[in-house]
């Protein structure tokens, strides 16, 4: 029930006014949002990979109904991905693209045409882009912009979401090799029939993708935070013979830093999702809706303590 209310408050604009102008809302969300413009995303980036981690990228906003913010949009990622081209950073970061921020929601074809160029413009930084899943009304699409564009652009990441009753399926579409796949468990609201709905429910479906994932050809980018999901992950990368740089953990900026750090100290590879922009409403609320694990560490993180 706190999933759900959640996620209908993240599209509430009376809960929008009440969340941004709380007094403590501006110390939690610089705790997880890099700030607001190229230049905090870079900063955040630099001091990332310079603890030898990895970056993934996500300029907030969404849900784009003007073709002239879409344009703006896909004109931004191709500057920040110039600018971390130009500062060396393409091996360690890459950026994750919402087709919805881009232009979908209203005109697929120029969607993806934004996103060309923004597959362009990162193979000329020297990185990769990949493709975040919405809403499960999305998956189809998204998946079919995905196939699309790996013809011109192999390195193109998908997203798998385990929360969705199709998503063991998707997985083994998709666990071909050089095909990157980000497996996360999914933030948005489904019904029933399409998505479960019980924690562990999801817990499992996420360790079936898991195996499909790993035993696969492709490069699987584990999204969790979960100890066990992790613990789940180092045994099936040693079943199936896998080296650390064959997958890498995915987690958010500013939750569980220090097992960002410790999994990277013992050589694998982790990827902090970093997002950064003005629109970062809907992205706080859904991070509290995804697992009510992520309401303690935003809490403990207030003191100072995650």
């Amino acid at each position: 029930m706190l999933r759900q209310a959640l996620l209908v408050a993240s599209r509430s604009g009376g809960a929008r006014r009440v969340v941004e102008t709380a007094p403590f809302t501006g110390d939690v969300v610089r705790r997880f949002v890099a700030g607001e413009t190229i230049d905090d995303a870079l900063r955040v980036t630099c001091g990332l990979t310079g603890e030898g981690l990895l970056v993934s990228l996500d300029v907030l906003g969404e849900d784009t109904h003007d073709e002239g913010r879409a344009e703006a949009n896909a004109a931004h990622y191709v500057e920040l991905l110039g600018r971390l081209g130009a500062a060396g950073l393409g091996r360690r970061a890459e950026v994750s693209l919402k087709l919805s921020a881009i232009g979908r929601t209203f005109d697929e074809d120029l969607a993806l045409e934004n996103a060309r160029r923004v597959c362009a413009a990162a193979r000329s930084a020297g990185t990769t882009v990949t493709l975040d899943m919405e809403e499960h009304t999305a998956v189809d699409s998204t998946l079919g912009a995905v196939h699309e564009l790996r013809r011109d652009y192999p390195d193109v990441g998908a997203v798998v979401q385990a929360y969705l009753r199709r998503a063991e399926e998707h997985c083994a579409e998709l666990a071909y090799e050089g095909s990157r796949v980000r497996l996360c468990k999914g933030a948005y609201a489904a019904p029933a029939a399409v998505a479960f709905t019980d924690k562990e429910e999801v817990d499992r479906s996420y360790v079936r993708c898991m195996k499909v994932l790993m035993a696969g050809k492709g490069y699987p980018m584990l999204a969790t935070h979960d100890p066990r999901l992790i613990e789940v992950a180092g045994a099936l990368a040693v079943l199936n013979e896998r080296d650390d740089d064959t997958f890498e953990y995915q987690m958010l900026y500013g939750i569980r830093p220090q097992e960002q750090r410790r999994l990277a100290a013992e050589g694998a590879q982790v990827r902090v999702y970093v997002p950064y922009g003005r629109e970062w409403y809907q992205y706080f609320m859904r991070r509290l809706a995804e697992r009510p694990a992520n309401l303690r560490f935003f809490m403990r993180s207030l003191v100072g303590r995650s």
